[in-house]
């Protein structure tokens, strides 16, 4: 059940988050190119009766949508590269290879070979290297294609400081660095809570989350201001990229990481809090109408599920399906729900991490209600969770400030 305890309003403090505390992470501060690895594979196993026999066709029935509960669930972490402060990852469509963005400014290709003993990864020279600053909260941030895989957008904050979202052409495995387009920038006033995730739903658009600007208990009142960029996570339409995005969900603080569910369209979202309470939202799919227009995830009225500024629920909110208290975790990093064939333990199951608590949690939500939360019992090494990434084929992985990328297997 989701965790509370009575508070009295804090002072106005800002927490600290990912980028800010990992603003001297990275223990690899040479080039990386070259680096190889090799991976076991990992194997599979029905779960849903024998295998059909070589003289007598059966057909198998379909898994089940999710589990029933967490407790046959376990995991174990798998390297598979070591980078400099990686911050998000991305798989590009119909290709073996996936591009990891460093804290720094560059975007580096890890290339998947299959060889005797495994899957060989060899970590290449950046394709990328952008003009970034990494005080505070800042640096590259996220990294998504489109769903041909023609063109990779890239969301960080520029050397001024403001948030910049750019599309690069991309021709079979190589990103053209002369085509940079701007798509769209704004201001930044303050170094966190910069948000910065950017990825492409379930209907064909792009989204990019942005905190609210920073400082502590929005200052600013962005986040419940539908006609401001900051507090939000925006839609655009990929066909016009000229036009202005949408101002899809508001009242959020510092989304750091939302995802969609690959089987039921549900859209999923980590709202780092301010002094004390860390919170998941859901945002159910309905029909043909793609989840979050005009839903308000209450900041700074609610910090999570407690009042914080007070004050009415806002039009379109919507509580958070979990909420935690600070201690030991103190920011949370939003996962993926896991549908891959290899955690048959974990299927339905939504994954994520804290950047002060790398320990890896599940939570089971079904029709709209939490029926099952737990730790899985592993950390991530070295701490500093940043994110968590998804393969072509439902794998998943995590990324530590620190260093690791690591493939999520079963144990």
């Amino acid at each position: 059940m989701t965790r509370r305890r009575p508070r009295s309003r804090r002072a106005a403090l800002a927490v600290v988050l990912p980028l800010l505390l990992g603003a001297c992470a990275g223990d690899d501060d040479g080039d990386v190119t070259g680096q190889t690895a090799v991976v076991p594979d990992v194997t599979t196993t029905s779960t849903t009766g024998p295998p059909s026999s070589s003289t007598t066709e059966t057909t198998e029935p379909e898994p089940p949508s999710s589990v029933e509960d967490l407790s046959g669930a376990a995991i174990t972490l798998t390297e598979i590269a070591s980078l400099d402060a990686p911050t998000a990852m991305a798989s590009r469509p119909g290709s073996d290879v996936l591009y990891v963005a460093e804290r720094g400014g560059t975007v580096r290709p890890l290339t998947r070979t299959p060889v005797d003993a495994g899957t060989q990864i060899e970590v290449g020279e950046p394709v990328l290297d952008v003009g970034t600053t990494t005080d505070g909260e800042r640096g590259l941030l996220g990294l998504a294609f489109s769903p041909d895989g023609t063109q990779l957008f890239l969301s960080y904050t520029d050397t001024s400081g403001d948030t910049q979202l750019d599309v690069y052409d991309v021709d079979g495995d190589a990103v053209l660095p002369d085509s940079r387009r701007p798509v769209f920038a704004t201001g930044q006033p303050y170094a966190n809570h910069n948000g910065g995730h950017v990825a492409f739903g379930p209907d064909g658009h792009l989204y990019l989350g942005l905190g609210d600007g920073g400082g502590g208990g929005d200052p600013l009142r962005t986040a419940q201001d539908p006609s401001d960029v900051l507090g939000s996570i925006l839609r655009f339409d990929p066909a016009d990229l000229d036009a202005a995005p949408e101002v899809w969900t508001i009242g959020v603080r510092n989304p750091w990481r939302y995802s969609w569910d690959r089987e039921t369209g549900d859209l999923w979202i980590a709202d780092v809090g301010q002094n004390a309470v860390e919170e998941v939202t859901v945002v159910p799919a309905s029909g043909d109408e793609p989840p979050g227009r005009g839903a308000n995830l209450g900041w700074p009225i609610f910090e999570g599920s407690l009042p914080y500024d007070g004050g009415p629920e806002p039009e379109g909110y919507v509580a958070p399906i979990f909420d935690y208290e600070h201690g030991p975790g103190c920011s949370i990093t939003g996962g993926y729900v896991s549908r891959g064939e290899a955690l048959a333990g974990l299927r339905g199951a939504y994954l994520y991490s804290d950047y002060c608590d790398p320990t890896i949690r599940a939570l089971l939500v079904r029709d709209g209600v939490l029926v099952d939360e737990r730790a899985l019992d592993v950390d991530v090494p070295g701490g500093q969770v940043a994110s968590f990434a998804e393969g072509a084929d439902g794998e998943l992985y995590v990324l530590s400030l620190a260093g690791g990328i690591y493939r999520i297997d079963p144990a």
